[in-house]
């Protein structure tokens, strides 16, 4: 079983003060090792993997243009770090499990930042103006409610929804959505046909 919170604890602890530099080079380097065909497990292949990522052009791709690159015969050490992050999750089968953990990981920085992240599910897109209107109106709203400094929001369309949107933030859950209204009549009516005489009990 993969334990998120737990490797995303031991990416802090190793990278400490310079997590966010680290965490830059995590991602940069995360699209280029996913493309290496072939198994991406074990200790043979976390070996393997440190080589090419220290000796091909692979990092020097990954970095290029960014301002971790240095030269072909030092590794900065925020991508030192990264390398060795990822050769770890390599060799405990872990790596598969990348995606969701760099997102506990920017989500903790975030946090550390006083910014929160807010997911916003709706079910049809809305047009430029209305969307940009509606998310800073809610943006404004959900830092007055909860103090954060800044808010970093991600939409997804969900037909299923049927109308309206899902909100989530900080571990609450907001659901403002037609399907959410009609599960909530539904079963307000189910209870309802319980507690009238001969009603329904089925």
């Amino acid at each position: 079983m993969f334990h998120r919170d737990r490797w995303a604890e031991a990416f802090f602890a190793v990278s400490g003060g310079n997590a966010d530099a680290v965490f830059l080079c995590l991602k940069a380097l995360v699209p280029p090792v996913k493309s290496i065909h072939g198994a991406l497990f074990g200790y043979g292949a976390s070996v393997k993997l440190e080589k090419i990522l220290r000796e091909s052009s692979l990092q020097r791709s990954a970095f290029q243009g960014n301002a971790f690159q240095r030269n072909e015969t030092s590794t900065d050490p925020a991508a030192e770090y990264a390398i060795r992050f990822i050769c770890l999750l390599v060799e405990r089968n872990c790596f598969r499990y990348i995606d969701t953990l760099l997102e506990k990981i920017e989500q903790t920085l975030n946090e550390r930042k006083g910014i929160l992240d807010v997911t916003l599910e709706s079910a049809a897109p809305m047009d430029s103006v209305q969307s940009a209107h509606f998310e800073e109106e809610l943006t404004k709203m959900i830092k007055e409610k909860t103090g954060a400094t800044g808010i970093k929001m991600k939409t997804h369309i969900k037909p299923e929804l049927l109308g309206g949107y899902l909100l989530r933030f900080a571990g609450f859950y907001i659901d403002a959505s037609l399907k959410g209204q009609l599960n909530s009549i539904t079963a307000e009516l189910t209870q309802a046909a319980k507690m009238i005489p001969g009603g329904n009990n089925g």
